[in-house]
This record gives C-alpha cells, sequence and structure tokens, in this order.
C-alpha cells in the first residue's frame, strides 16, 4: 500500500472508476498507517497521527479500507457494542475520488455492518447534513458533546 504526495496518476483514472471497481478491505492486515494519515490530510479532514489511527481503527468494530491497486483512496470505521448502539466516524474519500459515491458507498457499508444495532448515528460537518439526511440520517434534537479543542469546535460550527 503507498501514499502518493503527486496524486496526478489517480486525477486521470478516479473518473471513470464506481465504487464497485475497487478494492474494499474489512480487517487491517498490513495497513500502512502513514498512507492513512496522509489520506485524511488530503480528504481534507484534519491532521490524524498513524499511531492515533492505528489506536482509533484497532479499537472499532467495523472498518473499510478502500484501495485503487495499491493506492488507499477512501476509509471509515464504526465503534459499536453489538446491540445498542453504533457510531459510524473518520469516513474520508481521496479528493480524486470525491464525486463518484465513494463517500456514500462507506456509510452504506458501515450502516450495513452495523445492522442489527438500536441505532446508528454520525456527526456530520457543517453544511454535509443534506448528504447524510439522503442516506436515511435524522437530525438529532439532543445530542451533546465535549471537545477536546471546544473553542475549534465552536469555530467550526460542531457545537454552539
Amino acid at each position: 500500500m503507498q501514499h502518493v504526495d503527486d496524486d496526478a496518476a489517480l486525477t486521470q483514472a478516479a473518473p471513470m472508476t464506481t465504487p464497485d471497481q475497487l478494492q474494499w478491505k474489512f480487517d487491517l492486515d498490513a495497513v500502512d498507517w502513514n498512507a492513512l494519515s496522509h489520506l485524511y490530510r488530503i480528504a481534507p479532514l484534519g491532521e490524524k497521527k498513524p499511531d492515533d489511527l492505528r489506536v482509533s481503527f484497532g479499537n472499532s468494530r467495523y472498518t473499510c479500507l478502500v484501495f485503487d491497486g495499491d493506492v488507499l483512496v477512501g476509509a471509515g470505521r464504526a465503534l459499536a457494542d453489538g446491540v445498542d448502539c453504533s457510531y459510524l466516524c473518520d469516513v474520508a474519500a481521496h479528493p480524486d475520488y470525491q464525486g463518484i459515491g465513494l463517500g456514500k458507498a462507506l456509510i452504506e457499508r458501515l450502516r450495513d455492518l452495523s445492522e442489527g444495532h438500536r441505532k446508528i448515528i454520525l456527526y456530520a460537518s457543517p453544511g454535509k447534513e443534506g448528504f447524510y439526511a439522503k442516506l436515511g440520517f435524522r437530525r438529532m434534537r439532543t445530542a451533546m458533546a465535549i471537545f477536546a479543542n471546544q473553542p475549534g469546535a465552536i469555530e467550526t460550527g460542531l457545537v454552539e
């Protein structure tokens, strides 16, 4: 598995690709944690350290990693207890693969893996709520959160 700093080759290949033509993995065997960190940085979903990703993905009940050849182009995970709650998080698609349905496919796979839980939750980035509504998610009226960077969460509109 590799990460690509010069993604020019991907830009030409991605528009012809559909999520079903990509390779999906649901285990963490041989994950290149640096490549995963790179994916989050360019998605752009922020800076996630490789060692932190190893811990968070390792502690997740469900994981999805998506490859085009040996290049990681999508990822997501769900924290779940097996009965009551599954929380979908860290869903990312490589910028060259956004707009082909990869993000939707990642959410759908994680939602399907989470089937049987009493509730499946996620929190959307501000402005993305409509995307998740189309996938069956409804706005929660009572969700509350404490963030390690509370001022940053307020600034970006995640909390009031």
